[in-house]
């Protein structure tokens, strides 16, 4: 792109240097050139003659321009325009639009100079250096050209009717006018630009001031007869721009910069006395004109600094002009009519250069000599607009330039607190200035006020110029309790005396937040009197601070708590009285909306008991009486608006009002607070929708904007989300809404405003004196219309298809007389240039309404019915493509699923027959000569029959289908169609330069086939099972060859295209036909080939055709790996690549902020967006490739020599890192861990991957993929889908991988699985206390991951116990209480059950076990029991899963705490045993678990753990109805499983408890009558423990461990029900045994 924007410089810069030049008069040498012209047609050359006479144009540039128009912007045909041409009132009004569209061309001329001008100096601009390089092209003459033609279009001659003919009327003679101020003021705005950036000599300052002076600033034009009133905005621009060029000329910064730093000579006029004295005398002459001011008050300051004593009289003079022409009032409306500087580089620019003469001006002179103080704080807030000026005005010195109005401000503070309130709100820009701002008002030193006579309580000096305070005094007369200002004793104040009397400036520290508070409070009581008018204007100003400071940043919200807190008060009383101050409302309002967006619901629970806002006196029960606005009232803002502001024709309250309600619905209340809104959306449907346009206004725009406001509030509306009140007929503001656009008043005016019309809107955007800018009347229209589009789209899309036709729908479709046809209008909105959005939109209506509104007319069925006769074909009345066309109709009602029609055919009699006859006929060979139609009129009939088969619910097909279906199969037409498709393919390949004529036939037949062929296998029970032999003959599409044809030597873009197709099919085939292609010949020796050749291939195309190769070799490697060795170097070769790739993408997309553009908000037909990084993309699919390959590989025998040769891991680590770092590319993170984790559970493996770096790759980033939350574990965990990608799913992965290195590593990997435990310590702690207050599968499945992981990380407790031992004692304690957990939730299934439903909401997780998923299939339900029984079913089986889950963490839970306790032989044997290695883990307590955190875990929880096991061991024995074994498991092993998962968790539950009695026994610090207990309790419960277990092992139960769900490391498995398995030979039975007697000795 950059060498295009190049390419197109270097080719027109000297047309932008010739700027309006370009464009040459007419002249008898062009006119003889154009005759002889033979390329030219006769009527485009006469009409080209006519448009040079009426706009004074070249002949040839006429022709040009007309050209251009018709290829651009004409709306009509080739042959509609020889109509125009002929007809001469046609001719004339196109001959008009031709004129528009000229001079919409000479202002996109300078307009293409204006862009280079205002980013060829921006660092950020991606053409920036292209820019700049034709801006150094035209810097020589581009101010010398453009000031004389300037200076030409000033001095013009108006043309008429005698020399342009006769279509120049008064009107035209307008409209040339404005274009002319139009075109001036863009020249003027280029060089204002042009001389930001390059200095201006003396001489040039001279020239510029010398013409100014004499066309007056703009005012004294050649014509100015012909202005009217719509012009005034161009003419003060022009002005403005003067006045811009001479104080930028004047480098009024630079002469700062050097008064600074005393070099004054260095100036350009330093050494210029002639020039001076020649200005001097010139602009002694000026005054009589606003726009001399800023230049006077420069030129002042410029002779004032460089030779103050030769020219003070001079000085004086001119100064005192400047300031009667009141300058400071003229900068502040300058820069105002500039527009807001958001993106607006000419109005940045402008308030750049006013920054620095205000600074100046303020540094140079006596403030008390400039005027009024508030004139200066106006300017400077508008200048301080500008970006990055706030930040600037903190970084000066506060004695120096506007800082010094900021000290003057404070000066006077609180006794007037407008303005160092409207400066400091001006100064808030960013998070960091409303730090400064708070900061700054919150340590205020000094209180000013005004006394008229000197108080009684002070001491003072005899000349009366210092005060002291006598006593405390509270300073606002407020009542006992209230928030005050307290001043206390002693306190010393300077006084002035004045006219106003004593003036005090005490010295004295307080926040001005107090402040404020005080007199809001104040507000509140004067409400009722004569000095609320006083008290308004003191709080409007702390209002707009407010609004500003939480806008800006709302972490201060909190500490402005106070001031929010009262505005519902404020509100609510400013609104009831009298005559209320509708400024100050506003602004409590405007507060109210920031509010609203971050806490909606609070807000809203406040504001309704104001009285501000419309309600409703009695219960909305149904849609009529809401409609009727039957008990409705208006509130205290209805009856504002009638009252105060449609008689003033000023809507501040209304424009703030929309915002909030919009706020507060977009806020999604719930649906009783959106009930409460219902009164007000009503207003505002009823009241204000159908009339506003009809209202007075003071201001011009803002009628625009209450139209807009009032749509977006219906739009908002419109997309809420339901909120499940389909009970009743109760009305929500959706259905509110809908109904009342749909068939009341409200309807009509948006259709109205859609009605609006194209050209409307271009005339509104031509009329903009700004050039650039978001916020002009034009953009605001365009928005509007685009709500208007969005709102009717969405009012059609949701009304109930059982309503009947509404008047909105009847207004949308009727035909109007006089041409004057709606839809007409709508659709010539596809020809709106200026945001694309917008002809979207109004296609996508132009869709609904095509298929809401069918028709209905039918005649030509039997036309198409007779067409598509097979008895017809190849008769002379019925040639191919005749047939086709019939085929092409039919396939267009099948495609909008025209259901009236489609029904009609379908049941026609031979239908079926007919329409599928060419299939069944021989083609002749794609070699030879093939008519194109041919082809397509098969591919028709494809998809007719797929879409059918797609439509219809399956078994429901028309008999004579089915028939027509199966004689396809018996005919072994698969067979052939397959061979044929072959042979397009491999024609395609072969002789692409020959097939590239018929290719979109070609193409359209192979994708027809494709889908056909797709749906057949996917409904085969639609029209009959195939045989095996059919199944193997579908299944022989899928073998590579047709795929190897076209991507073996892919550098076409017809190959690229049938190749992606292709590898489509061959991918669901291998998928769906598994079975029958393992049979068939070796797929993957091709695909291998296949593979190598898309790698090398660098086209873009190629992308999806690589991600599904790579697919269909995952589905094939279970087939054969005879091919692993170079398969494995393709795909490890990809990896590297891909990965590099996206560490390049994924730094670009971190820099440049937001990765995505949001979509247009107001689209109803969402297109999804392409990222980088996806499930199925190119590098995914290769590391899941990868993975399965070095599955397959499991000696290691190939991927350890490929991936030394192929450093694949260390890029695959160095992605992983910036990921994780980053937190993107999740899918791609996903791949790399399971790539990771397989190659970790082999030694070869494990240690490549520990070598490569892992940990350095995984340990720190991944803290960026959670949150440690500071007030709650469970706060940090999911409650979404196990099997969804996810972070924390990421996180999990990590933590199975650490367990997987350590596990196979052993010694060698514990340092590092020391480092992550250390790391992630705070997450793995909050994990295991999570499962007490999250109790779903995500949270219980990081859980299970953790304890895994801690489980072969307990075999290294010195290590541990060395490097972390308060985390190891941490850890011992957390393992101990989620023990404690799991027994309590798994003894009581009740309360379980409760807190899945409590906590996680309605939305359970699927059921089953995670290893067994249940093998029933669910059963469609009828009824509302059927519903029940399903909905019971599901949460029993959630239920199941969590107890299953739960389960498993307890197991390996006391499996790591087996570790951490002395083991039992030692203890009882070892009396020498050094006790303090162990710590206590369990109280010496038998009280059962319970569910608080609090209580300790104890032997009493180790002994309700063996008794919930054994009790879940007899319930899966007798198979009770709601155990794991009845429901959850599906088979014996996975019964039998489960029974040795339990058995184990008691075998180490008897050996945690035994090692600890022993340790507690053998403890001297434990009393000898606790001993006595212990010894008493354990052989009592422990001997009944004995005797149950005895009875189940009678029964055959399994011994540990529990195989295929944990090993164990103590014993050996035995076969379950054997003899070995009996009371005396179970060796965890003996040991309790032994410890029984121990104890009872």
């Amino acid at each position: 792109m950059k060498a295009q924007i190049e390419a197109e410089l270097d080719r027109h810069w000297e047309r932008l240097l010739q700027g309006l030049c370009y464009y040459k008069a007419p002249s008898s040498s062009s006119a003889d050139k154009l005759k002889a012209d033979k390329d030219v047609a006769q009527p485009l050359k006469d009409f080209g003659l006519r448009i040079s006479k009426l706009l004074g144009l070249d002949q040839q540039q006429s022709v040009q321009i007309l050209q251009c128009y018709l290829q651009e912007d004409y709306r009509g045909t080739r042959n509609n325009l020889k109509v125009v041409l002929q007809d001469e009132r046609q001719s004339q009004a196109l001959l008009l639009k031709i004129a528009d569209y000229y001079y919409e061309e000479r202002v996109c001329h300078l307009r293409c100079v204006l862009l280079l001008l205002t980013y060829f100096q921006d660092e950020r601009h991606p053409y920036r250096a292209e820019y700049s390089n034709c801006v150094n092209k035209l810097e020589k003459d581009l101010v010398n050209n453009y000031q004389k033609q300037f200076e030409t279009l000033f001095k013009a001659e108006a043309p008429t009717w005698e020399t342009h003919g006769n279509l120049m009327t008064e009107r035209q003679v307008s409209r040339w006018f404005t274009q002319c101020l139009r075109e001036q003021s863009l020249l003027l705005e280029i060089l204002f630009l042009y001389y930001a950036y390059f200095e201006m000599g003396p001489g040039d300052l001279f020239s510029f001031t010398k013409m100014f002076k004499e066309q007056g600033f703009g005012l004294r034009q050649t014509n100015r007869h012909l202005v009217d009133k719509s012009m005034d905005a161009l003419v003060d621009r022009i002005g403005y721009f003067s006045s811009l060029i001479l104080v930028e000329g004047m480098d009024i910064d630079f002469l700062h910069k050097c008064a600074l730093e005393d070099r004054t000579e260095q100036h350009q006029f330093s050494n210029t006395p002639d020039i001076s004295k020649e200005m001097d005398q010139m602009l002694l002459t000026f005054g009589d004109i606003p726009h001399h001011g800023p230049v006077l008050l420069a030129w002042v300051l410029l002779r004032h600094t460089l030779s103050p004593d030769e020219s003070s009289p001079v000085i004086r003079r001119i100064g005192n002009m400047s300031l009667q022409l009141g300058v400071f009032p003229y900068l502040t409306t300058m820069l105002q009519g500039l527009g807001g500087s958001g993106n607006n580089c000419t109005a940045s620019t402008a308030r750049m250069c006013i920054y620095g003469l205000l600074s100046f001006v303020i540094t140079s002179f006596e403030e008390e000599t400039l005027g009024s103080q508030q004139h200066l704080i106006n300017a400077a807030c508008e200048v301080l607009s500008a970006p990055s000026l706030a930040e600037l005005f903190w970084e000066t010195k506060p004695n120096m330039g506007l800082g010094m109005i900021l000290d003057s401000a404070v000066g006077m503070f609180p006794h007037k607190t407008g303005p160092l309130l409207q400066l400091l709100t001006a100064l808030l820009s960013d998070k960091s200035t409303a730090k400064k701002v708070y900061t700054f008002l919150d340590k205020m030193s000094f209180y000013t006020e005004v006394y008229k006579t000197k108080p009684c309580d002070i001491i003072s000096r005899e000349d009366e110029t210092l005060w002291r305070r006598q006593a405390p005094k509270l300073i606002y007369p407020l009542g006992l309790g209230q928030t005050n200002l307290r001043m206390p004793q002693g306190v010393l104040g300077q006084v002035v005396v004045g006219e106003q009397g004593y003036m005090v400036r005490w010295d004295y520290s307080y926040s001005a937040w107090t402040l404020f508070t005080c007199e809001i409070e104040m507000l509140l009581h004067v409400v009722s009197t004569a000095d609320v008018i006083v008290h308004c204007e003191r709080v409007k100003p702390i209002l707009d601070l407010v609004h500003r400071m939480i806008s800006t940043d709302w972490t201060v919200s909190d500490c402005l708590l106070p001031l929010t807190s009262r505005i519902y008060m404020l509100l609510q009383r400013l609104t009831s009285v009298i005559n209320p101050p509708v400024p100050v409302i506003a602004s409590c309002v405007n507060c109210l909306i920031v509010l609203a967006a971050r806490m909606p619901g609070k807000v809203w629970s406040s504001l309704h008991h104001t009285g501000f806002l419309p309600f409703a006196s009695s219960p909305l029960t149904n849609m009529v009486q809401s409609i009727s606005a039957e008990g409705m009232k208006a509130g205290n803002y209805g009856n504002l608006l009638v009252l105060i502001e449609q008689p003033r024709g000023e809507y501040a309250v209304t424009i703030a009002f929309l915002r909030l309600i919009t706020t507060l619905v977009k806020g999604q209340l719930g649906s009783t607070q959106n009930k409460g809104l219902i009164p007000c959306v009503l207003l505002v449907l009823k009241e204000m929708l159908p009339t506003y346009h009809k209202w007075r206004y003071n201001a011009y725009g803002v009628r625009e904007r209450i139209g807009c406001l009032i749509l977006e509030l219906v739009h908002a509306i419109l997309n809420l989300s339901p909120d499940g009140e389909a009970s009743g007929s109760t009305p929500t503001l959706q259905s509110l809404c809908i109904y009342s656009l749909a068939n009341a008043e409200s309807g009509q005016a948006v259709v109205n405003i859609m009605g609006v019309g194209v050209d409307t809107i271009d005339l509104v955007l031509a009329a903009q004196p700004s050039s650039g800018g978001s916020e002009g009347p034009g953009q605001i229209l365009i928005q509007t219309v685009k709500l208007a589009f969005s709102v009717t789209n969405n009012v059609i899309r949701l009304k109930l298809p059982s309503e009947a036709v509404s008047p909105l729908e009847q207004a949308l479709t009727q035909h109007g007389g006089h041409g004057s046809n709606l839809i007409a209008v709508l659709a010539k909105y596809i020809y709106h240039k200026h945001d694309p959005a917008l002809p979207r939109l109004a296609i996508q209506l132009l869709k609904r309404l095509a298929t809401e509104f069918l028709l209905g007319e039918w005649s030509c069925l039997q036309v198409v019915l007779d067409l598509i006769d097979s008895r017809q074909q190849g008769k002379y009345w019925c040639p191919p493509l005749l047939h086709r066309a019939a085929l092409a109709f039919l396939h267009a009602l099948w495609q909008d699923r025209r259901d009236s029609a489609i029904s009609v055919l379908r049941t026609k009699q031979k239908f079926w027959e007919h329409l599928t006859t060419p299939l069944f006929g021989t083609l002749p060979c794609p070699s030879d000569s093939t008519e194109p139609c041919v082809l397509e009129t098969c591919a028709f009939v494809m998809k007719i029959i797929g879409l059918e088969i797609y439509y219809v619910v399956s078994g429901s097909l028309e008999p004579s289908l089915k028939e027509a279906l199966q004689r396809f199969s018996s005919g072994r037409r698969y067979e052939y169609w397959s061979q044929y498709v072959k042979s397009l393919v491999a024609h395609v390949a072969e002789a692409e330069d020959e097939a590239v004529r018929s290719f979109s036939e070609t193409q359209m037949v192979i994708s027809a086939w494709r889908t056909l062929l797709i749906l057949s296998t996917s409904h085969v029970r639609c029209h009959g099972a195939h045989p095996l032999h059919q199944s193997r003959t579908l299944s022989r599409c899928s073998s590579p060859p047709p795929v190897t044809y076209v991507l073996l030597v892919p550098m076409s873009v017809p190959c690229l295209r049938l190749g992606s197709m292709m590898a489509t099919l061959l991918l669901i085939l291998l998928k769906q036909w598994r079975s029958v292609v393992a049979t068939a010949p070796d797929i993957l020796a091709p695909l291998s080939l296949i593979l190598e050749s898309v790698l090398q291939a660098d086209q873009q195309p190629m992308e999806k055709t690589k991600a599904k190769v790579f697919s269909a070799l995952i589905s094939g490697t279970c087939l054969s790996i005879s091919q692993l060795p170079q398969l494995l170097v393709s795909v490890c070769e990809t990896v590297q690549d891909e990965a590099l790739a996206l560490i390049d993408s994924t730094r670009h997309m971190t820099q440049a902020g937001d990765v995505l553009e949001d979509k247009d908000s107001m689209e109803t037909d969402a297109v999804r967006s392409v990222q980088k990084d996806q499930r199925d993309g190119v590098c995914v699919l290769a590391l899941h490739l990868a993975k399965e390959l070095c599955r397959a590989d499991q000696d290691g025998e190939h991927w350890v020599i490929v991936m030394r040769k192929v450093p694949v891991l260390h890029s695959v680590l160095s992605v992983l890192e910036l990921s994780l770092r980053s937190k993107q590319n999740l899918y791609f993170t996903e791949a790399a861990l399971h790539l990771l984790l397989t190659l970790a559970h082999t030694p070869q493996g494990a240690a490549a991957v520990a070598g490569a770096g892992v940990l350095q790759s995984i340990c720190l980033p991944l803290l960026s993929v959670y949150e440690v939350p500071s007030n709650g574990a469970s706060q940090g965990f999911s409650r979404r889908s196990q099997d969804s990608p996810c972070w924390p799913g990421v996180y999990r992965l990590s933590m199975s991988l650490m367990e997987s290195l350590l596990k196979t590593l052993r010694y060698n990997f514990i340092n590092e699985a020391l480092d992550f435990v250390g790391v992630h310590q705070e997450r793995i702690l909050q994990c295991l206390n999570a499962v007490r207050t999250v109790q779903s599968l995500v949270c219980l499945d990081e859980a299970d991951h953790t304890v895994g992981f801690l489980l072969q990380l307990s075999s290294f407790c010195k290590e541990w116990q060395f490097h972390l031992p308060q985390l190891l004692r941490d850890v011992q304690i957390n393992l101990c209480y989620l023990c404690q957990t799991c027994t309590y939730l798994l003894h009581s299934k009740k309360m379980l059950h409760h807190y899945l439903q409590a906590k996680n909401g309605d939305a359970l997780p699927p059921g089953g076990c995670a290893q067994a998923a249940p093998h029933t299939p669910s059963k469609a339900s009828g009824g509302a029991a059927g519903a029940g029984g399903e909905r019971e079913e599901a949460e029993q089986k959630a239920l199941l899963a969590v107890q299953c889950s739960l389960l498993k963490i307890l197991s390996k839970t006391l499996a790591t705490l087996q570790r951490f306790t002395p083991d039992c032989c030692q203890i009882l044997l070892d009396q020498c045993m050094d006790l303090a290695e162990y710590r206590t883990l369990f109280v010496l307590s038998f009280n059962t678990p319970v569910f608080d955190s609090d209580v300790a875990p104890s032997f009493g929880t180790l002994l309700a753990t063996i008794n919930v096991a054994l009790s879940m061991l007899g319930e899966v024995e007798k198979k009770e109805p709601g155990s794991l074994s009845a429901v959850s498991l599906g088979s014996s092993e996975e019964t039998q499983a489960l029974k040795s998962l339990l058995v184990f968790t008691m075998e180490n539950c008897f050996y945690v408890l035994v090692s600890q009695a022993v340790r507690c026994l053998k403890d001297p610090g434990i009393a000898p009558r606790d001993k006595q207990r212990l010894k008493q309790e354990l052989s009592s419960e422990l001997s009944t423990l004995l005797s149950t277990l005895a009875r189940h092992f009678r029964r055959g139960s399994p011994s540990s461990p529990a195989s295929g769900m944990l090993a164990s490391p103590q014993t050996k498995p035995t076969t379950p029900g054997s003899k070995s398995s009996q009371e005396g030979q179970e060796p965890f039975i003996q040991l309790v045994q032994a410890f029984v007697r121990h104890v009872q000795r």
